[in-house]
């Protein structure tokens, strides 16, 4: 629901895997637009306090198209490849040819200037959500990821591996997470030293061919899959150290800062110790998922 915090101000929570991030727009409209951009991932029982402090609040100021940037050409759905991200004076800065936007860490606040179009915030919030994870023992990576039995399955691939058919040919048992994004981390209460680590897979709304929003759902993690199509289904096992290289090929990271950079590999190190990984060669057919239990 919208929540009308000040005259004309609506707040919308945004809650991606366990980083709530909360953002303010003096437009209904646009306020509109992100409850049905983001459905089930935003907060409906506004009425009461929140437990969980946002991670991140964001002021959000709509600007007409020509009140950013020279590059027309590069506004609107633009390729992440052209986002630029920053560490100045101990704030991050985020800029595309559609938005410019800035986070301060420590204080956990920050403003986006964008027009008003999805596809900017989108990138932001994957942007803010691979700063949180880096310092917390997780990543996104390009990936569809989905839950049977309890139990979260991730598939790993670049455009036209087959992240968005195996999520289409998934039984009615199976619970798509994303077919695109996942977010991936430690579970609460483990570190990179903790005896019986376990990751956690959650959902997103961030969707690639499929078109509609993962499911607002989380479930340890069983086992991670390297796509590749082929004639038949079949499992390559893969050693830590290809496992590792083929998984950082696919986490998403914008931020050229080494020390965040050298995290994030750390992470992936972990991970691959913790989770198996496998290559999975699969033919386009609902069999595949014989194979995934």
């Amino acid at each position: 629901m919208l929540t009308p915090k000040l005259i004309s101000v609506y707040e919308i929570a945004v809650e991606i895997g366990d980083s709530p991030i909360c953002l303010r727009t003096d437009s209904g409209e646009f306020a509109r637009l992100l409850e049905a951009r983001y459905g089930e991932f935003v907060a409906r029982d506004s009425s009461q306090p929140s437990t969980v402090q946002p991670a991140v609040e964001l002021e959000v100021e709509l600007l007409p198209e020509s009140g950013i940037g020279n590059d027309e050409a590069d506004w609107g759905e633009g390729a992440e490849d052209d986002v630029r991200v920053s560490i100045q004076a101990n704030r991050w800065v985020m800029e595309r040819g559609d938005f410019r936007a800035g986070w301060d860490p420590e204080c956990r606040r920050g403003w986006v200037q964008q027009t008003a179009n999805p596809y900017a915030i989108d990138s932001v919030l994957r942007i803010l959500h691979s700063l949180i994870l880096a310092r917390r023992g997780g990543f996104l990576v390009h990936a569809a990821s989905a839950v049977r039995n309890g139990r979260a399955f991730v598939f790993a691939g670049e455009s036209g591996a087959g992240k968005t058919t195996l999520s289409r040919l998934a039984p009615p048992d199976v619970t798509i997470l994303t077919d695109e994004i996942s977010y991936l981390k430690l579970a609460a209460g483990n570190s990179a030293v903790a005896n019986g680590r376990q990751f956690e897979a959650f959902g997103t709304p961030f969707a690639g061919e499929l078109a509609r929003l993962g499911q607002k759902a989380r479930a340890p993690l069983a086992e991670l899959f390297i796509l590749k199509q082929g004639p038949e289904n079949r499992m390559e096992p893969l050693s830590e150290s290809e496992a590792a290289w083929e998984l950082f090929r696919h986490v998403l990271f914008f931020a050229r800062d080494e020390g965040l950079v050298q995290r994030v590999f750390q992470n992936i190190l972990e991970f691959v110790r913790c989770v198996p990984v496998r290559r999975l060669v699969f033919a386009p057919h609902a069999e595949v998922w014989g194979l995934i239990v």
